[in-house]
């Protein structure tokens, strides 16, 4: 499949995914979430995804260049991009049956930086940054951002992150708990491939019902994350790649998961 706004190639099981506007510092029209979305629904047997951004940015924002956000009423120009391109690609990659990765340089600002920490790992160089600017221009985060702040880095954190407007290091997301690493920026491309490398190398059906249990537990009282762990662990019993695991232990070696 060919794509205009990104880029989709495959390394081993790992589905690779480039926002691809260098020039634009990747900034996102509607039309690019739209192929991330198409793509992370053909991942032609992937077992991991690495979204990653071309050239010196992972993504500067949604792309209001365009006209797509204004018009004569912006609000609901704002609001239908939204409901119709941003979230359901958010929505999309929160319920993947694999794990993803998210490499981030430079910028990831806006919808940009829900795109990275929607991610299970998002591995930074240390020349990115995170950024919520909305009270700058008169808006509020979005792209899913006001639940997922809070559950990353606490009520207090997010809040200076978004009432003040101001950038994060990277330095100081991962001392927040907001990412998972931080490397040089030569190394951040083998980095988070070889993390997301590992991860397809794992039982892709448990880690699927890991992530969905994940997702959920925020969400539910104690009993019924008990429930639907047992319900899970039913399910994950049930694949090969348990019985591999299973097999593996007791003969002493390493597992060689297939993903089924």
């Amino acid at each position: 499949m060919t794509y205009q706004h990104i880029l989709a190639e495959s390394h081993g099981d790992v589905r690779v995914l480039t926002l691809n506007r260098p020039d634009r510092l990747n900034a996102a029209p509607p039309a690019l979430f739209d192929e991330l979305r198409e793509a992370l629904g053909d991942l032609g047997g992937a077992r991991a995804v690495l979204i990653a951004g071309a050239g010196r940015a992972f993504c500067s924002g949604a792309d209001v260049a365009g006209g797509a956000l204004g018009g004569d009423n912006p609000g609901e120009a704002t609001h239908a991009a939204l409901t119709d391109h941003y979230n359901p690609t958010i929505a999309a990659l929160f319920d993947l049956a694999v794990p993803v990765v998210s490499a981030v340089r430079g910028p990831a600002a806006g919808i940009g930086c829900s795109l990275a920490l929607a991610a299970d790992f998002c591995v930074a160089s240390d020349t990115a940054y995170f950024l919520q600017a909305f009270v700058n221009i008169g808006l509020i985060p979005d792209g899913g951002a006001t639940w997922m702040l809070p559950r990353l880095i606490g009520r207090a954190r997010a809040t200076e992150m978004m009432l003040l407007g101001e950038r994060v290091p990277a330095a100081k997301a991962l001392d927040w708990g907001m990412i998972h690493k931080v490397v040089a920026d030569d190394a951040l491309d083998a980095e988070a491939l070889a993390l997301a490398t590992r991860l397809a190398a794992g039982p892709t059906r448990a880690i699927g019902l890991m992530r969905r249990a994940l997702g959920r537990a925020l969400e539910s009282d104690y009993a019924s994350a008990l429930a639907a762990e047992a319900d899970a662990q039913r399910q994950a019993r049930g694949s090969a790649d348990s019985h591999e695991g299973g097999i593996a232990f007791l003969e002493k070696r390493k597992p060689v998961f297939t993903g089924r």
